[in-house]
């Protein structure tokens, strides 16, 4: 016995067993901008919660658990997904400044061992790669391995979301080539579970997860509003080879988030087709 059968247990709620995928909420947007819009308010935050039971998991910020723990309690309850990080980067207020620290840092907010005793099954952290300063870069290659180490002696599974710290700069940042470049080095790092932004295509997208060993999930970006396109959006990032979809304002801002988490379990472990999931809603 030891914690790789924590870790094991953990991705088991979190992956469906049946599948192997995830649909997973972002739900932890105000530690890094600010009060987003459907979770501005303490109510707000709570009605998007009781509508959100049917996700596979739900990711919050630390001091969100006091207000939400009773949300991850009970059988069959969404796996309790922790933001490690805090950043800076492409914050709209208060950015960082241009004087040679203008490419944005990262904090940790919680130590792997009260991670561990709190119950989470998995944090998510963030890596930045392709900085002008090396040293920025190293640091945060240092910073993930000793996170990914921290928490496979504690049992918890690690989400890495890698970016490019150049992404304000022009849509090289989200080229095939530089995706498979920090989705890979994510995986050889030790990440669990990759999670990554969408480059437009399939076409684009299927080379990113064929040289990714490890699970991708495909975050959702600004949306919302379109209940097809965000079931559009999990059906190609299925069709690439991804592992689930990591939505975060598609499901807290919809109309319906109840039904667009339906219909993103239809595509995602169901297989059927966006108009099928859509007739099924």
């Amino acid at each position: 016995m030891d914690s790789r059968t924590g870790k094991k247990i953990r991705l088991g709620r979190l992956l469906d067993p049946r599948t192997g995928r995830a649909v997973v909420v972002a739900a932890s947007h105000g530690v890094m901008s600010g009060p987003p819009a459907g979770l501005r308010t303490r109510a707000e935050i709570e009605t998007a919660f009781s509508k959100m039971g049917t996700a596979d998991g739900v990711m919050v910020s630390p001091g969100m658990l006091p207000l939400l723990e009773d949300f991850y309690v009970g059988r069959g309850r969404p796996a309790l997904v922790l933001h490690l990080d805090w950043k800076n980067h492409g914050r709209k207020i208060y950015t960082p400044g241009q004087d040679g620290r203008g490419e944005g840092v990262l904090a940790q907010l919680a130590s792997l061992e009260d991670v561990a005793a709190a119950g989470v099954d998995a944090v998510m952290t963030y890596l930045y790669i392709g900085q002008r300063n090396s040293e920025l870069e190293r640091a945060e290659i240092e910073r993930n391995a000793r996170i990914v180490a921290d928490a496979a002696k504690v049992g918890v599974a690690v989400i890495i979301e890698p970016r490019s710290a150049l992404e304000a700069e022009g849509p090289e940042a989200l080229s095939t080539e530089v995706l498979s470049l920090y989705c890979r080095i994510s995986a050889d790092i030790g990440a669990d579970l990759v999670k990554v932004l969408w480059n437009g295509s399939v076409e684009a997208f299927a080379p990113v997860a064929q040289t990714c060993y490890a699970p991708i999930l495909v975050a959702g970006g600004p949306g919302g509003e379109d209940e097809k396109d965000t079931l559009q959006l999990a059906a190609d990032s299925i069709e690439a080879g991804a592992a689930g979809v990591m939505f975060g304002r598609r499901v807290f801002r919809a109309e319906r988030p109840e039904a667009v988490l339906a219909g993103l379990r239809a595509v995602t472990h169901d297989g059927v087709s966006v108009d099928e999931a859509l007739a099924r809603l």
